[in-house]
């Protein structure tokens, strides 16, 4: 996950919501621009980028609800081929 804002921030949303994945604090909004995702507000649009082991982007959704995310990154990584051994935590 990469969001705009600072790296205390992003830490104490981790924490308070118990994340177990790395999360990328981009304040400069270097990353966001990089990606196209920097909205007229300032703020990161919440899109979601699948890159193959190559580094290669395969597959962006950019209709993300942060209700369904988790299993919406499942059906997707299926949809697109990632072996289960690769999904594990």
């Amino acid at each position: 996950m990469a969001s705009v804002d600072s790296l205390e921030d992003n830490t104490a949303f981790a924490e308070k919501n118990g994340a177990t994945f790395p999360v990328l604090a981009d304040p400069g909004k270097e990353a966001a621009k990089a990606y196209g995702v920097l909205a007229m507000l300032g703020f990161a649009k919440r899109w979601t980028f699948y890159i193959d082991p190559e580094g290669v982007i395969v597959k962006i959704d950019k209709d993300v609800d942060p209700r369904t995310a988790g299993a919406d990154l499942l059906e997707h990584l299926t949809a697109l081929q990632v072996p289960p051994a690769d999904l594990e935590p």
